[in-house]
């Protein structure tokens, strides 16, 4: 918790919040002295019995995440970022064309990429990659990159070949 007291010259105001208990520290700066001190206060929540507990613990959304990444090769996890940044590709067409989009999944995406591309390099280092050469090895590897277009713009194609080929059937 936090204490302030303000000193002057034969007068003291003291403001608190909430309980104090424990140790303190405090400073004091021109007359004016903060106090912080630790509360060891628990609460209810925690005075539940452990009966209610559920015994099996989730791995958290980003570990169960980061753990599927790890499993994949270099080369997956290469073909997984051109798609990525094919799909950020595409969302930024969609925001200058001012369509509907979640704005949400540039974050993600963002972030997505980052994460391979993070294990990528701990692979390298694993392997004593230097910084220089990797940058050089991912030159290289940008070069090769075929462009091909991002797995939601093939996804939108089959689906309006399919409809067209509905449509031809039922003319027929």
């Amino acid at each position: 918790m936090l204490s302030l007291s303000i000193a002057t010259p034969g007068t003291a105001a003291i403001f608190r919040r909430g309980t104090v208990s424990g140790t303190s520290t405090s400073s004091s700066f021109h007359g004016v002295r903060i106090q912080q001190q630790v509360s060891a206060r628990v609460p209810a929540a925690a005075t539940i019995s452990s009966s209610r507990k559920p015994s099996v613990v989730m791995m958290s959304k980003r570990e169960a995440e980061l753990k599927e990444i790890r499993s994949k090769t270099t080369e997956q996890l290469q073909e997984e970022v051109v798609d990525l940044k094919g799909e950020l590709f595409m969302l930024r067409l969609q925001k200058s064309a001012r369509n509907e989009f979640k704005s949400s999944d540039f974050r993600r995406m963002k972030k997505q990429v980052a994460r391979m591309l993070t294990v990528k390099r701990e692979r390298e280092i694993k392997e004593g990659i230097k910084k220089r050469l990797s940058r050089k090895l991912d030159r290289q590897w940008k070069k090769s990159i075929v462009p091909r277009p991002p797995p939601s713009l093939k996804k939108l194609q089959e689906e309006e070949a399919a409809e067209e080929a509905a449509e031809a059937a039922k003319s027929a």
